[in-house]
């Protein structure tokens, strides 16, 4: 382990789209800076994503100074999404959680990605991590908040296991759909010198200068069997992970990281295990 780096930074600007790589970024208590601060929510409000929209992946954030987002995605003119003002929320639903947000303001917004899915849906920002969503009570620590994530802060994985998944995926029922890049389990950090599956027995780790307590193991889902890059399906990694990974009822690929201190990760950094 003492050789292990950040292999990979990626943030996802808005939750669902295409992520975005970086060759550093400023960690903050809630997460990766401009990581999963804007979403699309239905006409009831409830969080949209590649669950059931496999076609948002092929749609891309570029973020913006100051946390605005340029929007654009096959067959559509680009348009620019300036944070909103101070002001009016909406009521969302985010898996298990409800809070508020702020819609962007122009309604042309919410017609272009209306248009891109052909479904009614909103773009709305998260205005203040700090206070809006706190982490799962069950594996959270006092005052801890996160963005628009599934759940936790940052999600991280490993090269090492990935090479292992692909060579099971290789052995298994579907080896036609291997092997399987990173962008399926949309990452926010990937660590390379590591043992397969090393980070399962993590407790603390450091990453440059910033410091993680790893709050649980991912459960995955469909989202892990599309294709990032064409949105279609397979049925791998999931089939492969029930036969292998499976926990609890959980098909397990990657940790969840809550940042324990803040600052700035770079690819290359050197990643430390602490406990």
């Amino acid at each position: 382990m003492g050789n292990a780096r950040l292999h990979s930074i990626h943030i996802h600007p808005v939750k669902a789209f295409r992520s975005l790589p970086l060759r550093e970024v400023v960690v903050e208590p809630w997460g990766p800076a401009g990581d999963r601060r804007w979403m699309l929510v239905d006409d009831g409000g409830k969080v949209v994503t590649q669950r059931r929209r496999p076609r948002l992946a092929l749609a891309v954030a570029e973020l913006l100074p100051g946390g605005g987002v340029r929007l654009s995605a096959p067959g559509a003119e680009p348009v620019t999404v300036p944070v909103p003002r101070p002001g009016r929320t909406v009521p969302v639903v985010l898996f298990r959680d409800r809070f508020e947000a702020v819609p962007a303001e122009d309604d042309a917004v919410h017609a272009w990605c209306s248009a891109y899915l052909g479904t009614d849906v909103r773009l709305v920002h998260l205005d203040d991590p700090a206070t809006r969503r706190p982490v799962d009570p069950q594996y959270a620590w006092p005052g801890e908040t996160v963005t628009l994530a599934d759940g936790y802060p940052l999600l991280l994985t490993t090269t090492a296991s990935l090479d292992r998944l692909n060579s099971l995926i290789a052995r298994g029922d579907h080896p036609a759909e291997g092997p399987l890049p990173m962008a399926r389990f949309r990452p926010n950090v990937v660590v390379e010198g590591t043992s397969p599956w090393e980070e399962d027995t993590w407790t603390h780790v450091t990453v440059g200068e910033v410091a993680f307590r790893v709050a649980k193991p991912c459960g995955r889902c469909v989202v892990t069997t599309t294709d990032q890059g064409t949105a279609r399906r397979g049925r791998e990694p999931l089939h492969t992970l029930a036969a292998h990974r499976k926990t609890d009822g959980e098909l397990l690929f990657g940790q969840n990281l809550v940042p324990l201190s803040t600052g700035t990760i770079r690819v290359g950094d050197p990643v430390e295990v602490l406990a």
